[in-house]
């Protein structure tokens, strides 16, 4: 069973910056893929970026390229994803997520946290 927990949500003003974290507990991580997602009142839920847990490979939605940063500190099971230059757009839930190596599909998830973008 895998338990993923994430924080660093809250208000921010537009142009500000957050930080998100996701730690991961009760298993080895060691080939997962782990994933930030989110979703908007309304709207689909959108990948923003992935990184493999080895640290190796990174990528991101173009909405979020150069101002989102995906990183993953294996010494403490924590997947960060920074975020500069908010905008409004950028107002959503945001999800961790887990996909095991040979998955297609992210079967762990965090419970969200809410990241609200103020202008």
């Amino acid at each position: 069973q895998v338990q993923l927990a994430e924080s660093g949500g809250g208000l921010v003003q537009a142009g500000g910056a957050l930080i998100l974290s996701c730690t991961a507990s009760g298993r080895s991580f060691s080939r997962f893929t782990m994933g930030w997602f989110r979703q908007a009142p309304g709207k689909e839920r959108e990948l923003v970026a992935t990184i493999k847990w080895s640290g190796a490979g990174t990528t991101y939605a173009d909405s979020v390229k150069g101002r989102f940063t995906i990183s993953a500190d294996k010494a403490v099971n924590t997947v960060f994803l920074q975020m500069n230059s908010l905008k409004n757009e950028d107002t959503a839930v945001y999800y961790c997520a887990g996909r095991p190596l040979g998955s297609v599909d992210f079967g762990s998830w965090g419970q969200g946290t809410q990241v609200t973008v103020v202008s």
